[in-house]
Protein backbone atom coordinates (compact mmCIF):
# COMPACT_ATOMS: atom_id res chain seq x y z
CA UNK A 1 0.00 0.00 0.00
CA UNK A 2 0.98 3.80 -0.66
CA UNK A 3 1.80 5.35 2.84
CA UNK A 4 0.71 8.72 3.88
CA UNK A 5 4.13 10.45 3.82
CA UNK A 6 4.46 9.14 0.11
CA UNK A 7 0.89 10.81 -0.54
CA UNK A 8 1.79 13.79 0.96
CA UNK A 9 5.42 14.10 -0.85
CA UNK A 10 4.06 12.97 -4.37
CA UNK A 11 1.09 15.58 -4.17
CA UNK A 12 3.37 18.61 -2.92
CA UNK A 13 5.92 17.99 -5.82
CA UNK A 14 2.73 17.60 -8.23
CA UNK A 15 1.43 21.01 -7.45
CA UNK A 16 4.57 22.60 -7.67
CA UNK A 17 5.21 20.88 -11.63
CA UNK A 18 1.77 21.77 -12.29
CA UNK A 19 2.57 25.61 -12.71
CA UNK A 20 3.96 24.62 -15.47
CA UNK A 21 1.96 22.51 -16.85
CA UNK A 22 -0.80 22.65 -19.56
CA UNK A 23 -4.18 22.28 -18.23
CA UNK A 24 -6.38 19.48 -19.86
CA UNK A 25 -9.82 19.96 -20.91
CA UNK A 26 -12.74 19.29 -19.29
CA UNK A 27 -13.83 16.17 -19.18
CA UNK A 28 -11.11 14.73 -21.15
CA UNK A 29 -8.96 11.91 -20.59
CA UNK A 30 -6.09 12.13 -19.36
CA UNK A 31 -2.70 9.85 -17.98
CA UNK A 32 -1.94 10.51 -14.11
CA UNK A 33 0.96 8.77 -14.15
CA UNK A 34 3.19 5.65 -15.23
CA UNK A 35 4.99 2.84 -14.08
CA UNK A 36 7.03 -0.02 -15.45
CA UNK A 37 8.43 -3.08 -13.79
CA UNK A 38 11.20 -5.87 -15.27
CA UNK A 39 11.63 -9.44 -14.78
CA UNK A 40 15.55 -9.65 -13.23
CA UNK A 41 17.30 -11.34 -16.34
CA UNK A 42 19.20 -8.42 -18.00
CA UNK A 43 20.26 -9.51 -21.14
CA UNK A 44 23.29 -7.80 -22.78
CA UNK A 45 23.15 -7.98 -26.40
CA UNK A 46 26.61 -8.79 -27.25
CA UNK A 47 26.21 -12.06 -25.35
CA UNK A 48 22.80 -12.76 -27.36
CA UNK A 49 24.14 -15.08 -29.79
CA UNK A 50 26.54 -17.66 -27.92
CA UNK A 51 23.95 -18.28 -24.82
CA UNK A 52 20.94 -18.88 -26.99
CA UNK A 53 23.17 -21.34 -28.60
CA UNK A 54 24.76 -22.88 -25.90
CA UNK A 55 21.16 -23.11 -23.84
CA UNK A 56 19.50 -24.38 -26.99
CA UNK A 57 22.68 -26.71 -27.65
CA UNK A 58 22.79 -25.83 -31.37
CA UNK A 59 25.96 -25.91 -33.18
CA UNK A 60 24.67 -24.70 -36.76
CA UNK A 61 27.41 -22.22 -37.60
CA UNK A 62 24.96 -20.87 -40.30
CA UNK A 63 22.09 -20.36 -38.26
CA UNK A 64 24.77 -18.43 -35.59
CA UNK A 65 25.93 -16.08 -38.09
CA UNK A 66 22.35 -15.00 -39.35
CA UNK A 67 21.41 -14.32 -35.55
CA UNK A 68 24.43 -12.38 -34.90
CA UNK A 69 24.03 -10.30 -38.08
CA UNK A 70 20.27 -10.19 -36.46
CA UNK A 71 21.27 -8.73 -33.28
CA UNK A 72 23.32 -6.48 -35.30
CA UNK A 73 20.67 -4.70 -37.00
CA UNK A 74 18.25 -4.66 -34.46
CA UNK A 75 19.77 -2.24 -32.87
CA UNK A 76 19.05 -3.33 -29.26
CA UNK A 77 21.49 -3.28 -26.60
CA UNK A 78 19.91 -4.60 -23.53
CA UNK A 79 16.93 -6.44 -22.59
CA UNK A 80 14.92 -8.17 -19.79
CA UNK A 81 13.53 -11.39 -19.99
CA UNK A 82 11.82 -14.37 -17.78
CA UNK A 83 14.13 -17.14 -19.06
CA UNK A 84 17.00 -18.12 -17.06
CA UNK A 85 19.59 -21.18 -17.01
CA UNK A 86 17.33 -21.66 -13.64
CA UNK A 87 14.42 -22.33 -15.53
CA UNK A 88 16.44 -24.51 -18.34
CA UNK A 89 17.60 -26.47 -15.80
CA UNK A 90 14.35 -27.08 -14.09
CA UNK A 91 12.83 -27.46 -17.50
CA UNK A 92 15.05 -28.89 -20.06
CA UNK A 93 12.74 -29.83 -22.55
CA UNK A 94 11.59 -26.42 -23.56
CA UNK A 95 14.95 -26.36 -25.47
CA UNK A 96 14.27 -29.69 -27.21
CA UNK A 97 12.26 -29.64 -30.27
CA UNK A 98 9.28 -31.37 -30.58
CA UNK A 99 8.15 -32.10 -27.14
CA UNK A 100 4.48 -30.70 -25.70
CA UNK A 101 5.91 -28.44 -23.19
CA UNK A 102 2.60 -25.88 -23.19
CA UNK A 103 1.55 -26.62 -20.03
CA UNK A 104 5.24 -26.19 -18.64
CA UNK A 105 5.32 -22.80 -20.51
CA UNK A 106 1.80 -21.60 -19.21
CA UNK A 107 2.82 -22.29 -15.33
CA UNK A 108 5.83 -19.94 -16.14
CA UNK A 109 4.13 -17.38 -17.93
CA UNK A 110 0.97 -16.86 -15.95
CA UNK A 111 2.54 -16.58 -12.71
CA UNK A 112 5.66 -14.15 -14.20
CA UNK A 113 3.02 -11.81 -15.94
CA UNK A 114 0.86 -11.29 -12.80
CA UNK A 115 4.04 -10.49 -10.57
CA UNK A 116 5.70 -8.39 -13.63
CA UNK A 117 1.99 -6.42 -13.53
CA UNK A 118 1.43 -6.32 -10.10
CA UNK A 119 5.12 -4.33 -9.64
CA UNK A 120 4.60 -1.97 -12.66
CA UNK A 121 1.31 -1.50 -11.24
CA UNK A 122 2.46 -0.60 -7.76
CA UNK A 123 5.07 1.89 -9.31
CA UNK A 124 2.48 3.34 -10.88
CA UNK A 125 0.28 3.99 -8.25
CA UNK A 126 3.09 5.15 -5.88
CA UNK A 127 3.76 7.93 -8.60
CA UNK A 128 0.15 9.14 -9.12
CA UNK A 129 0.10 9.48 -5.27
CA UNK A 130 -3.40 7.90 -5.04
CA UNK A 131 -4.41 4.82 -2.99
CA UNK A 132 -5.76 1.88 -4.56
CA UNK A 133 -9.01 1.94 -2.78
CA UNK A 134 -9.50 4.81 -5.58
CA UNK A 135 -9.32 2.82 -8.60
CA UNK A 136 -12.32 1.83 -10.02
CA UNK A 137 -11.73 0.21 -13.16
CA UNK A 138 -8.78 -2.36 -14.43
CA UNK A 139 -7.83 -3.10 -18.03
CA UNK A 140 -5.00 -5.72 -18.47
CA UNK A 141 -3.30 -6.43 -21.33
CA UNK A 142 -1.83 -9.51 -22.45
CA UNK A 143 -0.75 -11.85 -25.40
CA UNK A 144 1.50 -14.21 -22.49
CA UNK A 145 -1.01 -15.87 -20.79
CA UNK A 146 -3.51 -18.31 -21.36
CA UNK A 147 -6.24 -19.26 -18.32
CA UNK A 148 -9.64 -18.45 -17.03
CA UNK A 149 -10.12 -16.78 -14.85
CA UNK A 150 -8.07 -14.69 -16.64
CA UNK A 151 -4.84 -12.26 -15.51
CA UNK A 152 -7.37 -9.46 -15.09
CA UNK A 153 -8.64 -11.12 -12.22
CA UNK A 154 -5.50 -12.31 -10.67
CA UNK A 155 -3.87 -8.82 -10.79
CA UNK A 156 -6.87 -7.51 -9.29
CA UNK A 157 -6.39 -9.83 -6.22
CA UNK A 158 -2.87 -9.90 -5.88
CA UNK A 159 -3.12 -6.11 -6.18
CA UNK A 160 -5.96 -6.39 -3.45
CA UNK A 161 -8.36 -3.98 -5.09
CA UNK A 162 -11.73 -3.63 -4.44
CA UNK A 163 -13.84 -6.79 -5.59
CA UNK A 164 -16.28 -4.03 -6.84
CA UNK A 165 -13.88 -3.25 -9.54
CA UNK A 166 -14.65 -3.28 -13.56
CA UNK A 167 -12.16 -5.40 -15.45
CA UNK A 168 -11.21 -5.63 -18.82
CA UNK A 169 -9.11 -7.95 -20.28
CA UNK A 170 -7.45 -7.24 -23.74
CA UNK A 171 -5.81 -10.27 -25.16
CA UNK A 172 -3.28 -11.44 -27.61
CA UNK A 173 -3.35 -8.24 -28.93
CA UNK A 174 0.22 -7.98 -29.57
CA UNK A 175 2.52 -4.99 -30.39
CA UNK A 176 -0.75 -2.65 -30.24
CA UNK A 177 -1.96 -3.38 -27.02
CA UNK A 178 -0.62 -1.14 -25.08
CA UNK A 179 -2.36 1.38 -27.23
CA UNK A 180 -5.68 -0.62 -27.32
CA UNK A 181 -5.41 -0.52 -23.91
CA UNK A 182 -5.45 3.55 -23.35
CA UNK A 183 -8.05 3.76 -25.66
CA UNK A 184 -10.42 1.63 -23.55
CA UNK A 185 -9.08 3.03 -20.58
CA UNK A 186 -10.22 6.50 -22.27
CA UNK A 187 -13.40 5.48 -22.84
CA UNK A 188 -14.23 4.06 -19.69
CA UNK A 189 -12.59 6.89 -17.57
CA UNK A 190 -14.55 9.73 -20.12
CA UNK A 191 -17.85 7.78 -19.34
CA UNK A 192 -17.87 7.66 -16.06
CA UNK A 193 -16.92 10.83 -14.04
CA UNK A 194 -14.49 10.72 -11.14
CA UNK A 195 -13.31 7.34 -12.31
CA UNK A 196 -9.59 6.23 -12.29
CA UNK A 197 -8.83 3.62 -15.04
CA UNK A 198 -5.58 1.39 -13.25
CA UNK A 199 -4.47 -0.19 -16.98
CA UNK A 200 -1.53 -2.50 -16.77
CA UNK A 201 0.29 -4.41 -19.73
CA UNK A 202 2.56 -7.47 -18.90
CA UNK A 203 4.42 -9.93 -21.43
CA UNK A 204 7.02 -12.25 -21.46
CA UNK A 205 8.20 -14.27 -24.34
CA UNK A 206 8.73 -18.36 -22.43
CA UNK A 207 5.71 -19.33 -24.58
CA UNK A 208 7.89 -18.94 -28.12
CA UNK A 209 11.38 -19.79 -27.15
CA UNK A 210 12.52 -22.92 -29.01
CA UNK A 211 15.65 -24.20 -30.30
CA UNK A 212 16.59 -22.80 -34.10
CA UNK A 213 15.88 -24.72 -37.39
CA UNK A 214 16.76 -23.92 -40.66
CA UNK A 215 13.25 -24.24 -41.57
CA UNK A 216 12.12 -21.77 -39.58
CA UNK A 217 14.62 -18.89 -39.69
CA UNK A 218 12.06 -16.01 -39.02
CA UNK A 219 12.43 -17.56 -35.22
CA UNK A 220 15.85 -15.63 -34.78
CA UNK A 221 14.01 -12.10 -35.12
CA UNK A 222 12.55 -12.89 -32.41
CA UNK A 223 15.19 -13.95 -30.09
CA UNK A 224 17.14 -10.32 -31.39
CA UNK A 225 14.31 -8.35 -30.96
CA UNK A 226 11.85 -9.21 -28.38
CA UNK A 227 12.26 -8.39 -24.83
CA UNK A 228 9.98 -9.29 -21.35
CA UNK A 229 8.70 -6.65 -18.94
CA UNK A 230 4.88 -4.73 -17.52
CA UNK A 231 3.84 -1.16 -18.07
CA UNK A 232 1.26 0.43 -16.29
CA UNK A 233 -0.67 4.02 -16.20
CA UNK A 234 -3.83 6.03 -14.36
CA UNK A 235 -6.28 7.24 -16.78
CA UNK A 236 -8.43 9.42 -15.88
CA UNK A 237 -10.75 12.74 -16.13
CA UNK A 238 -10.40 16.58 -14.29
CA UNK A 239 -7.33 15.95 -12.32
CA UNK A 240 -7.48 17.19 -8.99
CA UNK A 241 -4.48 19.25 -7.43
CA UNK A 242 -3.05 16.36 -6.01
CA UNK A 243 -2.49 14.82 -8.96
CA UNK A 244 0.04 15.80 -12.31
CA UNK A 245 -1.40 15.23 -15.60
CA UNK A 246 1.14 13.92 -18.46
CA UNK A 247 -0.49 13.69 -21.05
CA UNK A 248 -4.36 14.23 -22.54
CA UNK A 249 -6.12 11.51 -24.89
CA UNK A 250 -7.79 13.96 -27.20
CA UNK A 251 -9.13 11.25 -29.31
CA UNK A 252 -8.09 7.50 -30.05
CA UNK A 253 -8.80 5.40 -33.57
CA UNK A 254 -8.50 1.47 -34.40
CA UNK A 255 -8.08 0.41 -38.24
CA UNK A 256 -7.59 -3.37 -39.46
CA UNK A 257 -5.93 -3.54 -42.64
CA UNK A 258 -7.82 -6.16 -44.95
CA UNK A 259 -6.27 -9.12 -46.37
CA UNK A 260 -3.07 -8.65 -44.04
CA UNK A 261 -3.79 -11.13 -40.95
CA UNK A 262 -1.48 -13.53 -41.98
CA UNK A 263 1.44 -10.95 -41.53
CA UNK A 264 1.75 -10.78 -38.14
CA UNK A 265 0.97 -14.89 -37.79
CA UNK A 266 0.99 -16.61 -34.24
CA UNK A 267 -0.34 -20.07 -33.28
CA UNK A 268 -1.00 -21.89 -30.03
CA UNK A 269 0.36 -25.16 -29.83
CA UNK A 270 1.56 -28.25 -27.96
CA UNK A 271 5.23 -26.93 -28.32
CA UNK A 272 4.41 -23.11 -27.85
CA UNK A 273 3.26 -20.14 -29.64
CA UNK A 274 4.68 -20.29 -33.33
CA UNK A 275 5.19 -16.96 -34.18
CA UNK A 276 5.63 -15.48 -37.89
CA UNK A 277 6.65 -11.89 -38.88
CA UNK A 278 6.33 -10.80 -42.76
CA UNK A 279 8.69 -9.18 -43.98
CA UNK A 280 6.55 -7.19 -46.12
CA UNK A 281 5.31 -5.28 -42.57
CA UNK A 282 7.46 -2.49 -42.77
CA UNK A 283 6.16 -1.80 -45.76
CA UNK A 284 2.92 -2.37 -45.24
CA UNK A 285 2.81 -0.15 -42.51
CA UNK A 286 4.56 2.23 -45.06
CA UNK A 287 2.05 1.95 -47.15
CA UNK A 288 -0.59 2.81 -44.82
CA UNK A 289 0.31 4.89 -41.72
CA UNK A 290 -0.10 8.34 -43.13
CA UNK A 291 -3.84 8.01 -44.55
CA UNK A 292 -4.40 6.62 -40.65
CA UNK A 293 -2.54 9.42 -39.01
CA UNK A 294 -4.14 12.01 -41.18
CA UNK A 295 -7.46 11.16 -40.16
CA UNK A 296 -6.62 11.43 -36.31
CA UNK A 297 -5.21 14.72 -37.31
CA UNK A 298 -8.28 15.65 -38.21
CA UNK A 299 -9.65 15.08 -34.87
CA UNK A 300 -7.84 17.89 -33.73
CA UNK A 301 -10.23 20.78 -32.26
CA UNK A 302 -9.13 23.71 -34.73
CA UNK A 303 -8.53 21.30 -37.86
CA UNK A 304 -10.83 22.25 -39.94
CA UNK A 305 -10.43 26.30 -39.48
CA UNK A 306 -6.32 25.90 -38.96
CA UNK A 307 -4.55 27.93 -41.44
CA UNK A 308 -0.92 29.37 -42.19
CA UNK A 309 1.27 28.78 -38.76
CA UNK A 310 -2.02 27.27 -36.88
CA UNK A 311 -2.10 24.24 -39.06
CA UNK A 312 -1.11 20.66 -37.66
CA UNK A 313 1.59 19.46 -39.23
CA UNK A 314 3.69 16.46 -38.47
CA UNK A 315 6.87 19.07 -37.50
CA UNK A 316 5.08 20.71 -35.33
CA UNK A 317 4.02 17.44 -33.64
CA UNK A 318 5.65 14.83 -31.23
CA UNK A 319 5.23 11.07 -31.88
CA UNK A 320 5.25 8.49 -29.32
CA UNK A 321 5.29 5.54 -32.27
CA UNK A 322 6.08 1.45 -30.63
CA UNK A 323 9.18 0.81 -32.04
CA UNK A 324 8.18 -2.49 -33.45
CA UNK A 325 11.74 -2.56 -35.22
CA UNK A 326 14.18 -0.11 -36.72
CA UNK A 327 12.80 -0.95 -40.64
CA UNK A 328 9.54 0.02 -39.46
CA UNK A 329 10.72 3.22 -37.32
CA UNK A 330 12.96 4.03 -40.62
CA UNK A 331 9.95 3.83 -42.98
CA UNK A 332 7.73 5.81 -40.89
CA UNK A 333 9.99 8.62 -41.10
CA UNK A 334 11.01 8.49 -44.78
CA UNK A 335 6.94 8.08 -45.26
CA UNK A 336 6.18 11.41 -42.86
CA UNK A 337 9.22 13.15 -43.59
CA UNK A 338 9.74 12.99 -39.98
CA UNK A 339 13.14 14.65 -38.40
CA UNK A 340 15.26 12.02 -36.91
CA UNK A 341 14.86 13.86 -33.52
CA UNK A 342 11.31 12.56 -33.55
CA UNK A 343 11.68 9.13 -33.15
CA UNK A 344 14.19 9.50 -30.57
CA UNK A 345 11.69 8.41 -27.71
CA UNK A 346 11.25 5.21 -29.67
CA UNK A 347 14.48 4.45 -30.33
CA UNK A 348 15.74 5.09 -26.85
CA UNK A 349 12.95 2.50 -25.88
CA UNK A 350 13.76 -0.24 -28.85
CA UNK A 351 17.67 0.24 -27.35
CA UNK A 352 17.22 -0.20 -23.90
CA UNK A 353 14.32 -2.73 -24.00
CA UNK A 354 13.92 -4.52 -27.44
CA UNK A 355 10.40 -4.58 -28.63
CA UNK A 356 8.48 -5.59 -25.32
CA UNK A 357 5.10 -6.01 -27.00
CA UNK A 358 2.18 -4.26 -25.59
CA UNK A 359 4.91 -2.24 -22.94
CA UNK A 360 6.39 -0.57 -24.95
CA UNK A 361 4.32 2.20 -25.54
CA UNK A 362 4.76 2.48 -21.39
CA UNK A 363 8.77 2.85 -22.04
CA UNK A 364 8.30 5.18 -24.94
CA UNK A 365 5.87 7.75 -22.90
CA UNK A 366 7.97 7.29 -19.83
CA UNK A 367 10.86 8.35 -22.34
CA UNK A 368 8.95 11.59 -23.31
CA UNK A 369 8.21 12.87 -19.91
CA UNK A 370 11.81 12.43 -18.92
CA UNK A 371 12.65 14.22 -21.65
CA UNK A 372 10.77 16.68 -20.69
CA UNK A 373 11.64 17.15 -17.43
CA UNK A 374 15.39 17.84 -18.33
CA UNK A 375 14.11 20.34 -20.99
CA UNK A 376 12.29 22.02 -18.12
CA UNK A 377 15.17 21.80 -15.57
CA UNK A 378 18.17 22.95 -18.41
CA UNK A 379 19.61 26.72 -18.16
CA UNK A 380 19.41 27.04 -21.82
CA UNK A 381 16.84 25.77 -24.56
CA UNK A 382 18.02 22.93 -26.44
CA UNK A 383 18.60 23.00 -30.30
CA UNK A 384 15.83 22.65 -32.43
CA UNK A 385 14.55 18.35 -33.75
CA UNK A 386 13.26 17.38 -30.64
CA UNK A 387 10.24 16.54 -29.11
CA UNK A 388 9.46 17.90 -26.35
CA UNK A 389 8.35 21.58 -27.11
CA UNK A 390 5.43 19.89 -29.19
CA UNK A 391 1.78 20.10 -27.26
CA UNK A 392 -0.12 17.97 -29.75
CA UNK A 393 1.32 14.82 -31.71
CA UNK A 394 0.18 11.10 -31.80
CA UNK A 395 0.60 7.88 -29.95
CA UNK A 396 0.88 4.72 -32.41
CA UNK A 397 1.16 1.69 -32.51
CA UNK A 398 1.01 -1.73 -34.96
CA UNK A 399 -0.06 -4.94 -34.44
CA UNK A 400 -1.25 -8.37 -35.47
CA UNK A 401 -4.37 -7.35 -38.16
CA UNK A 402 -2.46 -5.38 -39.29
CA UNK A 403 -4.63 -3.45 -37.04
CA UNK A 404 -3.49 0.16 -36.30
CA UNK A 405 -4.19 1.94 -32.68
CA UNK A 406 -3.86 5.44 -32.75
CA UNK A 407 -4.49 8.16 -30.35
CA UNK A 408 -4.53 12.16 -30.68
CA UNK A 409 -2.57 13.45 -27.34
CA UNK A 410 -1.48 16.65 -26.04
CA UNK A 411 1.66 16.17 -23.82
CA UNK A 412 0.60 18.33 -20.44
CA UNK A 413 4.39 18.73 -19.99
CA UNK A 414 5.30 20.73 -22.82
CA UNK A 415 6.74 24.18 -22.39
CA UNK A 416 4.11 26.87 -22.32
CA UNK A 417 4.29 28.73 -25.59
CA UNK A 418 6.21 26.39 -27.08
CA UNK A 419 3.44 25.90 -30.15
Amino acid sequence: MVSARDVDTTAAANKQQQANCLAPNPGKATILALGHAFPQQLVMQDYVVEGFMRNTNCNDPELKEKLARLCKTTTVKTRYVVMSDEILKSYPELAQEGLPTMKQRLDISNKAVTQMATEASLACIKAWGGDLSAITHLVYVSSSEARFPGGDLHLARALGLSPDVRRVMLAFTGCSGGVAGLRVAKGLAESCPGARVLLATSETTVAGFRPPSPDRPYDLVGVALFGDGAGAAVVGTDPTAQERPLFELYSALQRFLPDTEKTIDGRLTEEGIKFQLGRELPHIIEAHVESFCQKLIKEHPSAAAAEGDNMLTYDKMFWAVHPGGPAILTKMEGRLGLDGGKLRASRSALRDFGNASSNTIVYVLENMVEESRQRTEAPEPEPEGGQEQCEWGLILAFGPGITLEGILARNLQARLGAN
